[in-house]
């Protein structure tokens, strides 16, 4: 360790002080910022509206021509660093499969509530009444068709242009009403993905209105293509006392997705694969981690 004499440092301040005046403040902390990740900014055409897609490559990436399976993940602004993270360490410690993540960002200008409120949603309330949280905006509803058209149309073809994505195997995760969108497209167009991970689907939304969309889809079709895994919260149920009934007040989300689940059992559609795993001592804010893992595994390859 070097020591500087008293007298000598009351110089070196002097001379700091003669030749620039005071010392120069420390530069401001910087961002920390996820390897191997990148954004791109994205121009929903017939919505009118920006977004970004936040990519995390595999740690192989750049060592020769493998194409990976990739991950589309809704609410990006929380969701993309856990499952990037989870997706890494799960490949490192647990043996499994590589694969590319796209998360999906709010529209540019609007908070996230309003953003995932208008696209994630397959109906605009009939009853209950919502709040806007920003000023001068009534709160939007019901785009989930609209926004599944430009995930499906524009989102998917830019990923497969400048990545090696296997686009053979896309993963749609999604979480609350991120499943809602989720479901909207498993009911209307199936083949989007080959994989769907779907945690605590709001079921109660509208008056329970995807049970409806799951009866019209079952009128008109005799299979339904899709792997889905779905994942719940056993804390996410109705209050003691309480009379279940399809409003969010009053909603048992873990019976609501054991129902749903069972009608989707009795299609006995042909080409239909689903798993429902209730994790008992989670809750709708803390279950989507176990989720994510649970549904990769039955998914993705592992060595081990």
């Amino acid at each position: 360790m070097t020591f500087i004499h008293t007298k000598t440092a009351g110089l070196l301040l002097a001379l700091c002080c003669l030749s620039g005046g005071a010392a120069a403040a420390p530069s401001a902390p910087s961002p920390y910022a996820l390897d191997n990740t990148e954004v791109r900014d994205i121009r929903a055409q017939a919505l009118q509206r920006d977004y970004q897609l936040y990519v995390a490559l595999p740690d192989s990436y750049r060592e020769g021509g493998q194409r990976y399976p990739v991950l589309f993940v809704t609410d990006a602004n929380y969701a993309f660093p856990v499952v990037r993270s989870i997706v890494q360490r799960l490949h490192k410690h647990a043996g499994m499969e590589e694969a590319i993540v796209v998360g999906l960002s709010y529209a540019k200008g609007d908070s996230g509530n309003h953003s995932r409120r208008r696209d994630y949603t397959p109906s605009v309330p009939r009853k209950q009444a919502y709040r806007a949280d920003m000023p001068g905006r009534a709160p939007e509803f019901g785009g989930a068709a609209a926004y599944g058209k430009f995930l499906t149309g524009e989102v998917l073809p830019l990923v497969a242009r400048h990545y090696r994505a296997d686009m053979e195997r896309k993963v749609f995760v999604g979480h609350s009403y991120g499943s809602l969108l989720g479901l909207q497209l498993l009911l209307s167009t199936p083949r989007s993905f080959e994989h769907y991970i779907l945690g605590s689907p709001s079921l109660w939304f509208d008056g329970g209105v995807m049970f409806g969309r799951e009866q019209a889809y079952a009128a008109r079709h005799t299979d339904l293509p899709a792997s889905v895994f779905f994942g719940i919260g056993g804390l996410e149920r109705l209050a003691p006392g309480k009379r279940r009934s399809r409003g969010e007040e009053e909603a048992d989300m873990v019976e609501d997705l054991r129902e749903f689940d069972g009608a989707l059992a009795q299609r006995r559609y042909p080409g239909l694969k689903t798993r429902l795993r209730v994790f008992h001592e989670e809750d709708h804010a803390s279950v989507f981690p176990a989720v994510l893992t649970h549904g990769l595994r039955s998914y993705l390859k592992s060595s081990r």
